[in-house]
């Protein structure tokens, strides 16, 4: 008997299916329509339609949104590794992408540990050239820190590129989305307190403080001048 194509299972060599057909099959059993899919995750039809098409590659903050939807575990698709120790070596931390889409150049480092009460989650980012997310919003806060390349963020509607040594923290309340519209990869350190890596709960409301610094403003403030006597200062 000849065997079946990907197409005609919908599953991969090791039995997963590929990421979009997945979730299209998830999608269909709970009934839902790509619409009601989109409302409920905070993204558009198009974005929805085309991860289950395989034409976009999600960010890891956006599957775990339209998991949450789907009542999926976000962790099938990806395998950060466990950490539980406070210190990681470059040479041993190994770099995690999201199954089923053979030419996802999208990976991460973990870089936080795991422990009880801890509500920060930290990754290295490699972002191919042109890869660009969906706009989302979702609790918490987070903090971008380009390391290499450069990074274009759009914050409420308002675009702004980043360079190395730029940082944009920002609650995550905040619709935002970012794009490497360069030929080159971005390498960012990025953190934040939404649960990426199936820890626990993700943490509460954030504050609504937003700031974007640069490196070249980054410097020491000036000592105030020493009073002299017989001034108000006295």
């Amino acid at each position: 008997m000849t065997p079946k194509t990907l197409a005609e299972t919908g599953e991969s060599s090791d039995g997963l299916s590929p990421m979009g057909i997945r979730l299209r099959n998830r999608r269909k059993h709970l009934k839902l329509t790509l619409q009601e899919v989109a409302d409920a995750s905070g993204f558009s039809v198009g974005f929805i339609s085309q991860i289950e098409r395989g034409i976009t590659v999600p960010s890891l903050t956006s599957l775990i949104s339209v998991c949450r939807v789907l009542k999926m575990d976000a962790g099938s698709f990806f395998t950060p590794p466990k950490n539980d120790q406070p210190i990681t070596r470059k040479q041993t931390r190994q770099a995690f992408g999201l199954t089923g889409l053979a030419d996802n150049k999208l990976t991460y480092e973990r870089l936080s540990a795991s422990f009880p009460g801890n509500i920060l989650r930290s990754t290295l980012i490699h972002e191919p050239p042109g890869f660009r997310s969906e706009p989302m919003s979702h609790e918490g806060e987070e903090i971008y820190f380009i390391l290499e390349g450069e990074l274009t963020i759009e914050l409420d509607g308002e675009r702004t590129i980043l360079k190395p040594g730029d940082t944009a923290h920002f609650p995550s309340t905040v619709v935002h989305a970012t794009w490497n519209h360069t030929t080159e990869p971005t390498l960012i350190f990025h953190t934040c307190t939404m649960d990426v890596f199936g820890d626990g709960e993700p943490s509460g409301d954030p504050n609504t403080s937003l700031v974007i610094t640069r490196a070249a403003d980054r410097r020491k403030a000036p000592k105030p001048p020493k009073s002299k006597k017989g001034t108000d200062n006295e």
